[in-house]
Formats: C-alpha cells, sequence, structure tokens
C-alpha cells in the first residue's frame, strides 16, 4: 500500500510540473474587454507603402485591348521566318524599382512610386496613360513580399508570401508555432522605413497587440523572438528530472513486481 501511495504522489508531482506556465498564453484578459476596447483593437489599418528594390507586375487594360498595347509587352513574338510564336519572357511584366524610388514605364518614361500604395500607384498611371487611352485601368501586384522570422520559432527561415497582407500571428502559424522557451513578451521586429532601420517591440500575451504598429508586417521585415535563459534552464532541469523519475519508476515497478512474484510462489510452496 505504502508503494501505491508513492507512486501517486510521484505522479501528481510530475502533472504539476508539466502544466503550461501562463507566459506563453496569448491575449490573457481579452474576454475581459469592453465591445467599445474590442472595436478599436479591430480598426487596425493596412496598407503596403512600395520602397526600392521591390518588384512590381503592372498590366494595363481598357475596353479597346489594342489601345493599350503600347504599355503593355507583347505576350507573343513572331520568328522573323514563319508563324510559329515564342513566348516572351514574364521578366519583361515586371518593374524593379531602383534606388531613387523610380520605374522605366513603357511611352511614359520614368514614375516616381516609392511610397506610394500599390492603389496610389494605380491610380497615378491611370491618369498619366489617360492623356492617351479613355478610361485605362491599370492592375498592380507586389510581387517579392517577404518577411524573416529568426530566433525561438519551430521553422525560422525566410518566407514568401503570396499577397501583400501579413500579421504577425500568421507569420507565427506559418512557422509552426513558438517554442516553449520563446519570450513571447519582447518580440522584436526590424523594420526599415525611409532608408532607416526601426526597431519594434510586441507582447503578444498582451491583446493589446491588436494596436501595435507591426500587427501587421510589412516587406523585408525581420522577426527575432529571443529565448528566455531562465525558462531553457527549467526546461533542461525539468527533462533530466523527469529522466530520473522514469528511470526510478521503471526500476520501483521491476521490484515490486519481483516481490510479488516471490511472496506467491512462498505462499504457493506452504
Amino acid at each position: 500500500m505504502k508503494l501505491k501511495y508513492f507512486l501517486f504522489i510521484l505522479f501528481s508531482g510530475l502533472m504539476v510540473a508539466c502544466k503550461t506556465p501562463k507566459d506563453v498564453i496569448y491575449f490573457q484578459g481579452i474576454d475581459n474587454l469592453s465591445e467599445d476596447k474590442l472595436a478599436q483593437l479591430s480598426t487596425q489599418s493596412y496598407s503596403t507603402k512600395i520602397t526600392y528594390d521591390d518588384l512590381l507586375s503592372i498590366t494595363v487594360s481598357a475596353w479597346d485591348p489594342t489601345s493599350v498595347t503600347p504599355f503593355n509587352p507583347p505576350v507573343y513574338a513572331f520568328a522573323s521566318q514563319g508563324d510559329e510564336p515564342v513566348v516572351v519572357s514574364e521578366a519583361m511584366y515586371n518593374y524593379l524599382v531602383d534606388k531613387e524610388g523610380n520605374i522605366k514605364f513603357p511611352v511614359i518614361g520614368t514614375v516616381h512610386v516609392e511610397g506610394l500604395t500599390k492603389t496610389e500607384i494605380s491610380e497615378k498611371l491611370e491618369s498619366l496613360i489617360s492623356k492617351y487611352v479613355d478610361n485605362p485601368l491599370v492592375n498592380v501586384q507586389l510581387l517579392n513580399f517577404k518577411v524573416t522570422l529568426m530566433g525561438d520559432f519551430n521553422r525560422p527561415g525566410t518566407y514568401n508570401i503570396k499577397n501583400d497582407r501579413i500579421s504577425i500571428l500568421d507569420a507565427i502559424g506559418m512557422a509552426g508555432e513558438l517554442q516553449l522557451t520563446a519570450n513571447r513578451t519582447n518580440i522584436m521586429v526590424i523594420r526599415e522605413a525611409d532608408g532607416k532601420k526601426e526597431i519594434h517591440r510586441m507582447d503578444i500575451t498582451n491583446p493589446n497587440i491588436f494596436e501595435s504598429p507591426c500587427f501587421y508586417l510589412q516587406q523585408n521585415d525581420v522577426v527575432y523572438v529571443e529565448p528566455i535563459a531562465s525558462k531553457l534552464k527549467s526546461r533542461s532541469s525539468s527533462t533530466r528530472n523527469f529522466s530520473v523519475a522514469s528511470s526510478i519508476i521503471s526500476t520501483l515497478s521491476v521490484v515490486a513486481s519481483m516481490i510479488f512474484s516471490v511472496i506467491t510462489l512462498s505462499r504457493s510452496n506452504n
């Protein structure tokens, strides 16, 4: 009976040791926020500003497709002898923003796009092209949106984003969550704005994370999650303690089985 009590106490202690620490829980206290506060947290605005070295895909359309041909590279080029079409590289449709924040656009020439959103670029080009074409429609896409996730992620690395809207929570999910040793209260976001580096700090255990200027990441953002040294040591210690406890339990189980077998055999001989 004493052995049973000992094993029960040992297992109870292990279960308590394995409880989830409070500092790994996201959005603590969010259920206690008022509706007005929740509404404020949900009004985070988002827009991606184009910067140098961004790669843009720009297409121009109109009711008369032939009228916008000068503004769009041809989809096909025909060989000089024969009618067999040769597909043109898609790179001809793309425009790299140079160090001055400009692109070279057909017919129009140099267009400054740095600091503008995709919508603002579309409107600017539509205004310029309207001198040659009635009611043009310009579609702008950002092709090289990427973020770099470093530190205590399960899958750190550089990720290409198919659209230009990604939150810090999307990034964490994409990288397979944070490790238990990650410091969730002091996440660093390194961002470049107007040629200067900016450092932002975030606490994802606090629901105010939705108000952070870095809740939505921008292209080329670097997110670094540092480990908590004390938790790292505690985790290593817990792993060693669990291994020792498992060995003790296994040994006690074997000893108990042997004692039970000896008692049973002794009784049967008597």
